[in-house]
């Protein structure tokens, strides 16, 4: 049997790539340029309300990253003229109709255009405000398949998700919506949508005729978000909004649409392409690293036996493309768990091993240039441990201040104030982490190994496709390529 090439499939294809500035798009739009010289158009949607200010974001934001530097190398002078000719800064916002698109002629243009949309925008916030976060992650979807379904010569669509839809449920995560089919039958799914955007309106017209400050609706918002989702069996309402973004998609699509779910865990730094260790920001485990190399953690909500799920970011993108490829013009709703804690599982204990033998070897230089001294971190097992650690170390401090200062109350008042608001920051931030530092479930990845052997079998680009976790050594990766990766392109930045 012959094989087919994927590199064949993208040839004189037009894709629209949703959330473009993210993390995980952008190694996408990488990655098809590179790869694939060839394809027809690249038509990235960035939140902005002009084409100017489009192709600002996309310079700045986008292309003028370090992650380009393999292309600009390989395309030499003609990268910009090359980029003009493939690229188009659109200018929108999926959180409107018609994905925030105003120009009409440009609409019509790219639904009779369009074959594949990977739908990545999304806030990534644990803690958003309730009204942003509902707007993007969830109706935003619902823009986006609208968009879709005039789309006349759509082949696929990708939906970008996150594998901690199922909120905390532990055991085997079957790779569908078994884990929150439970949680939305006892929603009143038939009008969600109402009820969501009538509390949101009702709650900020509240605000406003209570002339509350910006601060105050936003705080308010954030907590109405979390409210809602630890309502319905959710952690937060990035998840929860993520989750009732894969309801709308599965109930509003029309049966004849070809889409795909991907879902990955927590994304890491590039494995290997188009070099290893680019990162932007901070990913989950980064925000660890970043408190320890500097001697700021000195403990940690944890159980150091659960699965940290982690990926690199190229082998999500390699399997986007792999499922775009695999299931184009087919009627599927297929869901993939692109993760590694089936197949090659990390401990939180080794990968606290490997932080600390990386900076052992490799300690921080503080601004005195003085080296930070690894230490061990106290680890904590339960929230109700830590939470009697903090009240301790906060309440110390006060008592002693208690003692000698007798002159003026009002300073004692004040510092027992500041320390109050800085352990309830604290424990705020702990309580959000904490669903994921100690997570017991395992992530089902049957469809993605069917995906692979696709591939394998398939097609003739698999070398140049890897997406399979176990390859993966993960004391080299971290201590070689993910730690050095996040302190050259986030911490030292």
């Amino acid at each position: 049997m012959e094989l087919e090439s994927m590199l064949a499939y993208l040839r004189n294809k037009t894709i629209l790539i949703t959330g473009a500035t993210g993390f995980l798009a952008m190694v996408f739009v990488e990655k098809i340029l590179r790869v694939q010289p060839d394809v027809k158009r690249l038509y990235l949607l960035l939140r902005t309300t002009d084409a100017e200010s489009a192709a600002y974001r996309m310079k700045n934001e986008i292309l003028g990253k370090e992650l380009f530097k393999v292309l600009r190398e390989t395309r030499g002078e003609d990268f910009d003229s090359f980029i003009s000719q493939k690229v188009v800064a659109l200018p929108g916002d999926v959180s409107f109709e018609n994905l925030g698109v105003k120009d009409v002629i440009l609409m019509e243009n790219m639904c009779t255009e369009i074959q594949i949309i990977v739908s990545s925008a999304a806030n990534t916030k644990f803690d958003e405000r309730y009204d942003i976060s509902l707007s993007i992650n969830t109706f935003g979807v619902l823009h986006m398949l609208g968009f879709a379904n005039k789309c006349l010569k759509l082949e696929m669509l990708l939906h970008i998700s996150t594998a901690y839809v199922c909120g905390e449920d532990v055991g085997l995560i079957l790779e569908d919506s078994t884990s929150m089919n439970k949680r939305v039958k006892e929603m009143p799914r038939s009008d969600f949508e109402v009820v969501e955007k009538n509390l949101v309106n009702e709650k900020l017209n509240e605000l406003r005729t209570q002339d509350a400050s910006e601060e105050v609706i936003t705080n308010t918002m954030k907590d109405l978000g979390i409210e809602r989702a630890k309502l319905h069996g959710w952690p937060n309402t990035y998840v929860f909004t993520k989750a009732m973004g894969e309801v709308l998609l599965s109930h509003h699509s029309k049966n004849n649409l070809p889409f795909v779910i991907v879902r990955p865990p927590i994304v890491s730094s590039t494995y290997s392409e188009p070099f290893p260790g680019w990162v932007q920001g901070y990913r989950t485990v980064d925000s660890v690293i970043a408190g320890y190399c500097k001697g700021k953690l000195t403990c940690l909500l944890l159980d150091p036996m659960t699965v940290c799920d982690m990926i690199p970011v190229d082998m999500v993108v390699n399997s986007m493309i792999a499922a775009i490829v695999v299931n184009a013009n087919k009627s599927s709703n297929i869901i993939y768990h692109v993760g590694s804690s089936l197949r090659n599982p990390i401990k939180f204990n080794d990968i606290r091993s490997f932080v600390m033998k990386y900076f052992t070897k490799y300690p921080w230089i503080n601004k005195d240039e003085k080296p930070v001294v690894a230490r061990k971190i106290r680890i904590f097992k339960s929230m109700a441990t830590f939470h009697m650690y903090m009240k301790i170390r906060y309440s110390l401090p006060l008592k002693g201040l208690k003692l000698v200062n007798k002159v003026s109350g009002q300073c004692f008042q004040d510092i027992y104030v500041k320390y109050n608001q800085k352990l309830r920051l604290v424990m705020r931030m702990v309580e959000l982490y904490r669903p994921y530092m100690l997570f017991k479930g395992i992530f089902d990845d049957t469809n993605t190994e069917k995906l692979r052997k696709i591939t394998r079998e398939g097609y003739i680009e698999v070398q140049d496709f890897n997406f399979d976790p176990t390859c993966i050594d993960w004391e080299d990766y971290i201590m070689n390529t993910h730690i050095p990766g996040f302190l050259k392109h986030v911490l030292i930045n």
